[in-house]
């Protein structure tokens, strides 16, 4: 594992001529905002390295994890297509309020999701949103925080997809500030959704490639 950059700490857990997979931390952006003080992120950051990294898919500014980067135009096109067509495995850990029922088997939330036009960049479920799809399962509870933590795997890539599926299910992420209400913000300092891993086929050589990053809560 190798350090790309001082605080807050990107990790490099693979590098080839072709990809990058990094570990982003909770509170740096994936790519640039539009203001001028958002410009520090982790895609700035990583190209003072490798010049040639480009950007294939986000995760938000509070979601920490696994994160992945192509080196050159043609391999951004190629890994691009992969994640369109669903050829790329992601299963996120996240921490909720409530108890649900660990071991039960995968099951489906299928909402659509649409901008909440007058509170951007907030997102809404809604009938004529776009189709969004998550799967989802209990790994463990904890009684003492009335908390449960579960294993998500997003079928689709719409922005806040898991936060606001959860949420509709009744079911916040402890530390969300857009999607929990108060007393559940306050039950972490950070969000707790993290990107834990990721599985692809690499689009030069064919060959399986998975990596695994334990989340930091």
């Amino acid at each position: 594992m190798n350090e790309v950059a001082t605080e807050p700490g990107i990790s490099l857990l693979y590098e080839d001529a072709d990809l990058l997979v990094l570990n982003k931390p909770a509170g740096l952006l994936s790519v640039p905002g539009r203001s001028p003080d958002k410009q520090d992120c982790l895609s700035a950051r990583v190209q003072t390295r490798f010049a040639d990294a480009l950007v294939v898919h986000r995760l938000d500014m509070a979601t920490s994890g696994l994160l992945l980067m192509a080196r050159g135009i043609a391999m951004q096109r190629a890994l691009s297509a992969a994640f369109a067509e669903r050829q790329v495995a992601k299963c996120y850990v996240a921490d909720v309020a409530g108890l649900l029922a660990p071991g039960a088997p995968w099951q489906l939330i299928d909402l659509p999701i649409a901008p909440d036009w007058p509170r951007r960049p907030l997102r809404i479920v809604h009938p004529q949103g776009q189709p969004s799809q998550t799967l989802w399962r209990c790994i463990s509870q904890d009684l003492q925080r009335q908390a449960s933590r579960l294993e998500l795997q997003p079928l689709t890539g719409r922005n806040h997809q898991l936060r606001l599926h959860l949420q509709a299910l009744g079911h916040p992420i402890l530390g969300d500030a857009l999607y929990a209400p108060a007393p559940v913000q306050a039950m972490a300092t950070r969000l707790h959704l993290h990107a834990r891993d990721l599985t692809l086929a690499h689009p030069r050589t064919g060959q399986s490639l998975q990596w695994h990053c334990p989340a930091p809560f």
